[in-house]
């Protein structure tokens, strides 16, 4: 309990240092941008795969789960859609990165502290945690709900696809369940957790390679704490943020 306290509370100090004023904005834009490639354009693909297959697989089940003739087919649909923009697009996304991106800063910002470099910015006067951790919570927060978005329609067209393919419904019923009691707030709800998810996924990450010891076997521990602190993180908010924004 202790060991956790004193992490918390090293946690904190640093993201004070993290969010002071950047020394050189041009310097800030530049490292935004490359760490927006390399966090969130470079995550395109697997969140694009894991998506289309994820839709298709929520559709069939769900047809094949409707045995009532009772309920319309169109809720297919429906579920479907509420499936993926109130859970998969936001939380099963974000546990994805948590893994990918989460171990590539941790692994990137610790081999710099186990190499010296980041003592070198410091004995140079750069704000290092600034200079490093800064662009990435910044690119991952305000991008990271837009491959969310992306997240969202590709689980919609998994779906469509895979009733072209299979035939469980029709194509019309399915549109007409995507349709149906369609609410925007649930898209920006979302959005919203995905933000939060993904400070929580850059800053604790940064946080366990920041502080990493004991040469390459220290930063592959503190990657593994990474993905793992970050993973539990993500599950308490989501319950705090879906309490706060559903009740």
């Amino acid at each position: 309990m202790k060991n956790t306290l004193e992490h918390i509370g090293q946690y904190f100090l640093l993201m004070k240092v993290v969010f002071s004023k950047p020394d050189k904005k041009s310097v800030f834009r530049k490292q935004f941008f490359v760490d927006a490639e390399k966090l969130v354009i470079d995550s395109i693909p697997i969140v694009a795969i894991i998506s289309v297959f994820i839709g298709a697989v929520i559709v069939i089940q769900t047809a094949y789960n409707i045995e009532s003739p009772l309920i319309p087919k169109m809720y297919v649909g429906y579920m479907a859609r509420e499936s993926l923009v109130l859970e998969f697009c936001s939380t099963m996304i974000a546990l994805i990165l948590a893994g990918k991106v989460g171990s590539n800063i941790s692994s990137e910002i610790g081999s710099m502290r186990i190499s010296e470099q980041i003592d070198a910015m410091e004995i140079m006067g750069v704000n290092s945690a600034n200079f490093l951790i800064l662009p990435k919570i910044a690119a991952s927060t305000l991008l990271n709900p837009l491959l969310m978005l992306m997240s969202f329609i590709l689980g919609l067209f998994g779906g469509a696809l895979i009733i072209g393919i299979t035939g469980v419904i029709t194509l019309s019923q399915y549109t007409e369940g995507i349709q149906f009691s369609f609410r925007v707030y649930y898209v920006i709800y979302s959005m919203i957790k995905m933000s939060v998810f993904s400070f929580l996924i850059t800053s604790i990450s940064s946080y366990f390679g920041y502080y990493a010891r004991g040469g390459s076997l220290g930063v592959g521990r503190s990657s593994t704490k990474a993905i793992v602190v970050s993973s539990v993180a993500i599950l308490i908010f989501n319950l705090i943020i879906t309490q706060l924004m559903l009740n």
